[in-house]
């Protein structure tokens, strides 16, 4: 059977191609909320393409109020879910090779929005259970594919969902990289703030300080106005600078405008950006401030998230385990204008960390230099155990269909199954591939689209004969 399935499913690739097109055609970004459609017309649209697409395969289908749509193979007991999603990222007009809702294949490439992201993965997983369906191949318990329509925006989709269902004995998302993730480490955001009366005094002093956009990035941008300092002495400092930050110095009618630029990165690895805001910060402590409250705050948060600390040395929170790594910290956002102070950060924390030795510490911390951080427990990590045989089936079947060593991994990111207890996220990416995930000219290789609907194909078998 295995022959004949591996033949059906290559002998369909056209098919298959043709299926994604279909999806892809479809502006899935979320939209405005209407009635029945809690993500506006393109995700409501996309879900009913699927939901056509998976019932013409003969496929018991059903829609969970335009959130999420399923199909069952057969209607036996459980075992495995698979989850993808069929929303997308907005778009820009800097596409080259086509436009991003108009899919090509060109020199063994799928190129269109969703493609890598997450069309293509689900058509693969679809394929897969085509394959099992139309070869005759008996399954004495239930594959169900799941299809969402709000990853990219919270996963609000699956709230709904699994305020219905039950989660499966096991399940995985082909919405992240081969061979398996069976780790994803926790997540602390919060933000953070101060409030300062006028108090009108003389001297060195800055007026407002910005920088970042989003807390999940590695900040590459970050300005701060600065008065009551020399412009030598800020040029002076300027020089001394060691970070490896740009900056520019420009003098403007209400004081010296010091700009920096540092390089962005996700938050999940800062180790490969260069963070503007806590460059910035720390060249602020070196100016000659007068010693009030609106300084103090900026240098606290300076001494609490000093400039190339990723690890949360100064919070009080290093940490690491042998399976997750270690814990990362990243200043985001930070806002200040001479009466408030805001800041955002976000930290991902490996299995060891909980809300006792990571919470509460910084919280602690934060208190001891005036600033009150937001209230809330962290998101915990998620762990399947390496050794179990869920994920030891899994690596078996990417071996074989990969010809590459399989080996369970940990993530600083989060995936789609990150709430589930039992979910692991399983391909269809790979190391060596950039497939433009989120940016302009987003492809699959069709190559690896086809191999994936092999490898679900064999885990299916395995899994729920």
């Amino acid at each position: 059977m295995q022959k004949q399935i591996e033949a059906f499913i290559d002998s369909h690739k056209e098919e298959m191609l043709e299926d994604l097109k279909t999806l892809v055609r479809i502006n899935s970004v979320r939209g405005e909320e209407k009635p029945g459609k809690p993500y506006g017309d393109g995700p409501a649209e996309v879900l009913a393409a699927a939901q056509k697409m998976m019932a013409g395969y003969g496929f018991a289908v059903k829609n969970y109020d335009n959130y999420v749509v399923t199909g069952d193979f057969n209607d036996r007991e459980k075992q495995l879910d698979i989850l993808a999603h069929l929303d997308v990222v907005p778009v820009t007009e800097d596409w080259t090779v086509t436009q991003p809702f108009e899919p090509v294949v060109i020199d063994g490439k799928i190129y269109g929005r969703g493609t890598a992201d997450d069309k293509g993965p689900a058509i693969a997983a679809l394929y897969a259970m085509r394959a099992i369906r139309e070869c005759g191949v008996p399954l004495s318990r239930n594959v169900r594919l799941i299809l969402g329509s709000d990853e990219e925006c919270g996963s609000s989709d699956l709230d709904h969902y699994y305020g219905i269902e039950q989660e499966a004995p096991m399940s995985f998302t082909p919405d992240a990289d081969f061979p398996v993730i069976n780790i994803e480490k926790g997540r602390l955001a919060k933000s953070f703030t101060a409030s300062f009366a006028h108090d009108g005094e003389e001297g060195g002093r800055v007026l407002a300080f910005h920088g970042g956009d989003k807390v999940n990035v590695v900040p590459a941008n970050a300005w701060a106005l600065v008065t009551g300092v020399p412009l030598e002495t800020v040029q002076t400092a300027v020089a001394g600078d060691e970070s490896g930050v740009r900056f520019t110095v420009s003098e403007e009618e209400s004081g010296i405008r010091i700009t920096a630029k540092g390089l962005a990165g996700h938050a999940s690895t800062p180790e490969v950006g260069r963070n503007a805001i806590c460059a910035l910060l720390a060249l602020l402590a070196e100016l000659p401030l007068v010693d009030n409250a609106q300084n103090n705050a900026l240098k606290a948060v300076s001494e609490l998230f000093p400039f190339g600390d990723l690890c949360g040395t100064a919070l009080g929170v290093e940490m690491e385990d042998e399976i997750s790594g270690k814990i990362t910290v990243n200043l985001g956002v930070l806002d200040f204008d001479g009466t408030s102070l805001k800041g955002i950060f976000d930290s991902r924390v490996p299995i060891c960390g909980n809300d006792s030795n990571v919470t509460a510490v910084i919280a602690a911390k934060m208190q001891e230099k005036g600033l009150s951080l937001e209230e809330g427990p962290m998101t915990p990590p998620h762990h399947v155990p390496a050794e179990s045989a869920f994920v030891q089936t899994l690596l078996a079947s990417y071996e074989k269909y990969s010809g590459k060593k399989g080996e369970a991994r940990a993530i600083g990111g989060g995936t789609y199954v990150h709430d589930l207890e039992r979910g692991v996220a399983f391909g269809c990416m790979s190391d060596d591939v950039d497939n433009h995930m989120h940016g302009d000219d987003e492809f699959m290789l069709v190559d690896v689209l086809v191999m994936s609907a092999k490898i679900f194909a064999d885990v299916i078998c395995k899994l729920c004969s």
